[in-house]
């Protein structure tokens, strides 16, 4: 028998629609991460997906080397980003997942280029979580380690110090390249951490979403005896309390452990 004398399957169509839920989850977060990004993904989906939380992802375009110029290229692909994610529906965070970009873009700008296409929504970068972060901790004297060169480390310098922190000592990689950035091994990563403490400073930042060094976080802290904060830990963090979740994350690092911080 060939198809066309076949006799047609008959399909019922529910006379009822089955009762749909408010949300397939019932918090959500999205996430921009650069189109050459390794890292932002598997460690927002560790840190902070769950049953209750999803993590949705837009990529938008970059180019390295990472330079000032080239970050700040990135500030117009913003809007068309985040209007991908869920489109016409409401997020309970967005995050930017670009650390030295929101710092020569600006934390202002960056929201702004977010908001016009998701109105309202709370709006995250890794330099003002880390601010957050280093503010719920306590910390004012701190050390800050980056994979960048000079010429991007720079900015990264007068943003801190701008708000209020004392920068002990600051120490540059000089990679110009985030892929390579990601490939930095955790166990170097930790090494390096410990060289870059100084030892009057209360807290070391670490730098750079595209590091690996959120899973080191705990390990890094049990070597310096003090708190620290890397870019994709302390925006994990932040986004999570935005949800309303204040469970305790120890196994995270101490600044998981704290409420977020309002100044």
């Amino acid at each position: 028998m060939n198809a066309s004398t076949r006799t047609p399957i008959e399909l019922d169509l529910r006379a009822d629609r089955p009762v749909l839920d408010a949300r397939p989850l019932e918090k959500r977060i999205g996430l921009i991460v650069l189109a050459t990004d390794h890292t932002s993904e598997p460690d927002f989906r560790r840190m902070v997906a769950s049953e209750r939380v999803g993590v949705y992802v837009a990529r938008i375009p970059y180019a390295n080397p990472t330079t000032p110029e080239n970050l700040r290229k990135m500030q117009p692909a913003l809007t068309a980003g985040a209007a991908l994610i869920l489109p016409d529906e409401g997020l309970d965070a967005i995050c930017y997942s670009c650390t030295s970009a929101s710092v020569v873009i600006g934390d202002g700008e960056i929201k702004a280029a977010i908001q016009s296409a998701k109105p309202g929504v709370p709006v995250v970068t890794p330099p003002l979580a880390a601010v957050a972060g280093l503010n719920a901790l306590g910390a004012r004297r701190i050390s800050i380690l980056t994979p960048y060169t000079i010429e991007t480390s720079r900015p990264m310098a007068d943003y801190f110090s701008a708000r209020g922190f004392h920068i002990d000592r600051f120490t540059c990689l000089g990679f110009d390249d985030d892929r390579e950035m990601a490939r930095i091994a955790t166990e170097t990563l930790s090494d390096l951490a410990a060289e870059a403490m100084a030892g009057q400073s209360e807290a070391l930042f670490v730098s750079c979403t595209a590091l690996r060094a959120a899973s080191v976080v705990p390990a890094i802290e049990t070597a310096i005896g003090r708190p620290v904060v890397s870019s994709n830990q302390a925006s994990a963090w932040q986004c999570l309390r935005l949800t309303g979740d204040q469970t305790s994350y120890p196994q995270f690092g101490r600044l998981m452990t704290l409420p977020l911080y309002v100044s």
